[in-house]
Protein backbone atom coordinates (compact mmCIF):
# COMPACT_ATOMS: atom_id res chain seq x y z
CA UNK A 1 0.00 0.00 0.00
CA UNK A 2 1.21 3.51 -0.81
CA UNK A 3 0.33 7.01 0.40
CA UNK A 4 0.90 9.97 -1.94
CA UNK A 5 0.59 13.71 -1.48
CA UNK A 6 -2.01 14.88 -3.98
CA UNK A 7 -0.58 18.38 -4.20
CA UNK A 8 2.95 17.27 -5.14
CA UNK A 9 2.73 13.62 -6.22
CA UNK A 10 5.38 12.78 -3.64
CA UNK A 11 5.20 9.36 -1.99
CA UNK A 12 4.74 9.81 1.77
CA UNK A 13 5.08 6.15 2.77
CA UNK A 14 4.62 2.61 1.55
CA UNK A 15 4.25 -0.72 3.28
CA UNK A 16 4.19 -4.27 1.89
CA UNK A 17 1.09 -6.43 2.24
CA UNK A 18 1.35 -9.04 5.01
CA UNK A 19 1.84 -12.62 3.81
CA UNK A 20 -1.05 -15.05 3.30
CA UNK A 21 0.81 -17.84 5.00
CA UNK A 22 -0.56 -21.19 3.80
CA UNK A 23 -4.13 -20.02 3.04
CA UNK A 24 -5.22 -21.74 -0.23
CA UNK A 25 -6.13 -19.63 -3.31
CA UNK A 26 -4.78 -16.59 -1.54
CA UNK A 27 -2.78 -13.63 -2.76
CA UNK A 28 -1.85 -10.82 -0.40
CA UNK A 29 -2.99 -8.21 -2.94
CA UNK A 30 -4.86 -5.19 -1.66
CA UNK A 31 -7.01 -4.61 -4.73
CA UNK A 32 -10.14 -3.24 -3.04
CA UNK A 33 -10.72 0.50 -2.98
CA UNK A 34 -9.20 2.20 0.07
CA UNK A 35 -11.35 4.38 2.36
CA UNK A 36 -10.10 6.75 5.01
CA UNK A 37 -10.98 8.89 7.96
CA UNK A 38 -8.58 11.32 9.63
CA UNK A 39 -5.54 9.32 10.72
CA UNK A 40 -6.59 5.91 9.37
CA UNK A 41 -6.82 4.25 5.94
CA UNK A 42 -9.02 1.12 5.65
CA UNK A 43 -7.87 -1.50 3.15
CA UNK A 44 -9.44 -4.84 2.30
CA UNK A 45 -7.27 -7.64 0.96
CA UNK A 46 -7.69 -10.76 -1.15
CA UNK A 47 -6.48 -12.73 1.89
CA UNK A 48 -9.77 -11.90 3.67
CA UNK A 49 -8.35 -9.32 6.07
CA UNK A 50 -9.51 -5.77 6.51
CA UNK A 51 -6.78 -3.65 7.98
CA UNK A 52 -6.58 -0.11 9.29
CA UNK A 53 -3.29 1.62 8.52
CA UNK A 54 -1.98 4.71 10.27
CA UNK A 55 -1.85 7.51 7.72
CA UNK A 56 1.09 8.94 9.67
CA UNK A 57 3.52 6.01 9.48
CA UNK A 58 1.81 3.07 7.62
CA UNK A 59 1.65 0.86 10.72
CA UNK A 60 -1.27 -1.55 11.04
CA UNK A 61 -3.62 -0.18 13.71
CA UNK A 62 -6.29 -2.92 13.48
CA UNK A 63 -6.53 -6.20 11.54
CA UNK A 64 -9.66 -8.35 11.26
CA UNK A 65 -9.70 -11.69 9.41
CA UNK A 66 -13.16 -11.91 7.82
CA UNK A 67 -12.63 -15.43 6.48
CA UNK A 68 -14.93 -17.50 8.66
CA UNK A 69 -18.60 -18.42 9.00
CA UNK A 70 -21.09 -15.97 10.49
CA UNK A 71 -24.54 -16.25 12.01
CA UNK A 72 -26.29 -13.24 10.46
CA UNK A 73 -29.01 -10.96 11.79
CA UNK A 74 -31.60 -12.88 9.75
CA UNK A 75 -30.21 -16.25 10.94
CA UNK A 76 -28.81 -17.24 7.54
CA UNK A 77 -25.28 -18.65 7.53
CA UNK A 78 -22.79 -16.50 5.64
CA UNK A 79 -19.09 -16.83 4.89
CA UNK A 80 -16.49 -14.09 4.81
CA UNK A 81 -13.69 -14.22 2.31
CA UNK A 82 -11.65 -12.08 -0.11
CA UNK A 83 -12.17 -8.31 -0.07
CA UNK A 84 -11.25 -7.07 -3.51
CA UNK A 85 -14.02 -5.04 -5.13
CA UNK A 86 -15.54 -2.01 -3.39
CA UNK A 87 -13.97 -0.28 -0.43
CA UNK A 88 -15.47 -0.05 3.04
CA UNK A 89 -17.92 2.71 3.94
CA UNK A 90 -17.60 4.78 7.10
CA UNK A 91 -20.37 6.80 8.74
CA UNK A 92 -21.61 7.54 12.25
CA UNK A 93 -18.85 5.60 13.99
CA UNK A 94 -19.45 2.52 11.81
CA UNK A 95 -17.27 0.70 9.26
CA UNK A 96 -19.27 -1.37 6.78
CA UNK A 97 -17.72 -3.71 4.25
CA UNK A 98 -18.60 -6.69 2.12
CA UNK A 99 -16.52 -9.85 2.27
CA UNK A 100 -16.52 -12.43 -0.47
CA UNK A 101 -18.24 -10.63 -3.34
CA UNK A 102 -15.26 -10.86 -5.65
CA UNK A 103 -13.79 -10.60 -9.13
CA UNK A 104 -11.16 -13.21 -8.26
CA UNK A 105 -9.92 -14.80 -5.08
CA UNK A 106 -11.86 -16.79 -2.50
CA UNK A 107 -15.68 -16.53 -2.69
CA UNK A 108 -17.99 -15.70 0.21
CA UNK A 109 -21.17 -13.74 0.88
CA UNK A 110 -21.31 -11.54 3.96
CA UNK A 111 -21.84 -7.85 4.74
CA UNK A 112 -20.05 -6.84 7.95
CA UNK A 113 -20.58 -3.81 10.19
CA UNK A 114 -18.09 -2.76 12.88
CA UNK A 115 -18.60 -0.02 15.45
CA UNK A 116 -16.11 1.98 17.44
CA UNK A 117 -17.56 0.65 20.69
CA UNK A 118 -17.66 -2.99 19.52
CA UNK A 119 -21.45 -3.36 19.46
Amino acid sequence: MFAWRLDSGRRVWSTPAPSCGDRPRCRPAQSAAVSDIPGVAFSGSVDGHIRDYSTRDSGIVWDFDTMRSYETMNHVRAKGSSLNVGGPATAGGMLITNSGYINSGIPGNVLLAFSIDGK
